[in-house]
């Protein structure tokens, strides 16, 4: 039997080999950190002319002309041969130094972009079909008063660092080939030897890395190799075995997590995340892949979260606590917290479990102050009219004056009733017909309906002799519910009769632009204050509750235009100035035209 020669006796002049290899490796490293120093300068200095544009910019992105950012970005853009774009929290480009912002895509979906609104510099490289070359953005966001009103990015093409990258490499392969023809000539013979195993066994290997686990390799004749190859082959077998039940494992497990629709993250012992799935990572904000292993004080930001998490760990039962997440408001978590152990009984970390249950908190507390409000404005006609009742009874009746002036105040106040039950009907309608996809659209003209709603306010108009004035396009068209849309103007033309001063104007007037129409009720009265203006499309809420009271209202007429608006697709608006007036607006969405 032939003897096996042994690897000693060839391991000299491989030293050629490990001179090439080494050299490959240093030059690759040198080409790496090269490059990413130079990355990480191009980053730098994207984020210095970010933050510099940042403080120049603030102001123009909350002023009243915001159309004065796009002419900025281009001259900034110009002047430091940098793609410089202004974004709002909403994802719309409000300006962009190369392209048109009206014609360009949502950014919202940007890394950079989202990164930037969390309140952190977002740096990201990727190709860019618009210049087609590779780009780094870095994102910045604009703050003021401590909130972010929107992000400016910055972004320059890395095409420069490949052309660096390519003459450093053409002098560097040079003196590695001189110093490879030097080594190839004294160690040829002994390579060949060496080589053919080598390959072999890299090919299996090969094979191996892509999955192909029930190949063998071929045992060479050196015993060193054989017995390698051998080690591999086994190890091979092994190991398909192991990663086949660990992948069926592993998919079943992910297959529950993320069918889950409650958040689950667990962690160690010592309170580093160890997995958490898409749930659990879309409510806390974070990147599964980035935030594993990392301590939970690090990555969630609630304290109440991270105290239940270690009494979790510190106890032997479940716990359970409701836990509330302060991000985009308030949001109500159930937490039900296990221990995880090993086969031994050993604790090794813990389990979270977080329902979100904000949906039924706020209807709940919706329910709870719907029926209170609706409980104090109906007591308010009925001890009325319970009252006068009681004096009619009591001998108001026998005089003639009183019971007359009696009888008048329980007729308004049962009107009074009667307008607040109506109301809430309609309220109803509307939202059970929007629910339900009943609210049938037919294209119609606007002009129509303003006028319909004029002619029937146009008696409550005459007794203040406050003229009502129509501007509206004839062809301007809208699909829409004659009916609804009619109520809502109508209400806003009563709200405006009611608060404006004998003999002043009221203005109604219909826009398109290119996303919506917007049909537009302006008065000359008295005004709101700012504070009110977030609460008063709210049920039963008025700024003052006396006066509106003896006005006639039922506090649902502006409820009843923002919902007749949310049937048709749309929203409602409002700005006013104390002392000057107000003026309300419906906006029709231009995919329901």
């Amino acid at each position: 039997m032939r003897r096996k020669r042994r690897l000693l006796w060839h391991l000299y002049p491989s030293y050629l080999l490990i001179t090439i290899v080494s050299l490959l490796a240093v030059t690759w490293y040198a080409l790496w950190f090269v490059r990413q120093a130079w990355l990480e300068q191009t980053g730098r200095d994207l984020e210095a002319r970010a933050q510099l544009i940042e403080r120049q910019i603030s102001d123009l992105v909350v002023s009243t002309n915001p159309a004065r950012v796009d002419p900025f970005c281009k001259e900034f853009g110009k002047r430091t041969s940098t793609r410089v774009s202004v974004i709002l929290p909403s994802g719309k480009v409000l300006g962009d130094s190369e392209e048109d912002p009206a014609r360009m895509d949502n950014h919202a979906d940007r890394p950079e972009i989202r990164t930037a609104l969390a309140g952190r510099v977002g740096v990201n490289t990727r190709y860019s079909h618009t210049f087609e070359k590779d780009m780094m953005y870095v994102a910045v966001p604009i703050t003021r008063d401590g909130r972010i009103i929107g992000v400016v990015r910055a972004a320059m093409p890395i095409t420069a660092i490949a052309e660096a990258l390519v003459a450093i490499l053409v002098k560097v392969a040079v003196a590695g080939l001189v110093i490879a023809v030097l080594g190839a000539g004294v160690s040829l013979l002994v390579s060949r030897q060496i080589s053919r195993p080598i390959e072999q066994m890299e090919r299996g290997a090969e094979r191996f890395a892509r999955g192909e686990l029930q190949s063998h390799l071929t045992v060479p004749s050196l015993e060193e190799f054989g017995g390698l190859a051998r080690a591999m082959n086994q190890m091979a077998a092994q190991l398909d075995e192991k990663i086949r039940s660990s992948v069926r494992q592993r998919n079943e497990v992910e297959a529950i997590l993320s069918s889950m629709v409650e958040s689950v993250f667990a962690v160690d012992t010592e309170e580093h995340l160890i997995s958490m799935n898409q749930a659990a990572a879309l409510l806390l904000e974070v990147d599964p892949a980035r935030v594993q292993g990392r301590s939970i004080q690090e990555v969630i930001r609630n304290t109440d979260l991270q105290k239940f998490v270690a009494t979790v760990l510190a106890g032997q039962e479940p716990v359970e606590a409701e836990i509330v997440l302060h991000d985009d408001g308030d949001r109500f978590m159930q937490a039900h917290g296990t221990l995880l152990e090993d086969e031994t009984g050993r604790g090794i970390g813990a389990v979270v479990v977080m329902s979100d249950m904000t949906r039924l908190r706020r209807l709940e507390n919706m329910r709870r102050d719907f029926v209170a409000t609706v409980s104090h404005e109906l007591r308010t006609p009925i001890s009325s009219i319970k009252g006068f009742v009681e004096t009619l009874l009591d001998g108001a009746l026998d005089n003639p004056e009183d019971a007359q002036r009696f009888l008048g105040i329980i007729a308004r106040q049962a009107n009074r009733l009667n307008a607040i039950i109506e109301d809430l009907l309609l309220l109803s309608r509307i939202e059970q017909g929007a629910e339900k996809a009943g609210i049938k659209l037919e294209e119609g003209h606007i002009k129509e309906v303003l006028q319909a709603a004029v002619q029937a306010c146009a008696s409550k108009a005459a007794e203040k002799a406050i003229h009502i004035t129509v501007t509206c396009d004839d062809e301007l068209r809208a699909k829409m519910k004659p009916e609804l849309l009619e109520q809502a103007v109508v209400n806003l033309i009563d709200n405006a009769i009611k608060y404006s001063e004998t003999g002043s104007p009221v203005e109604i007037s219909a826009l398109q632009t290119k996303s919506e129409v917007t049909i537009s009720v302006t008065d000359r009265g008295c005004g709101i204050e700012r504070d009110h203006l977030p609460r008063l499309f709210e049920r039963f809420y008025r700024v003052d509750k006396g006066r509106s009271r003896n006005l006639g209202g039922t506090g649902l007429g502006l409820a009843i235009v923002k919902h007749i608006a949310q049937a048709h697709g749309g929203w409602v608006s409002v700005e006013s100035t104390p002392g000057k007036g107000s003026t309300f607006a419906v906006h029709l969405p231009k995919d329901s035209l």
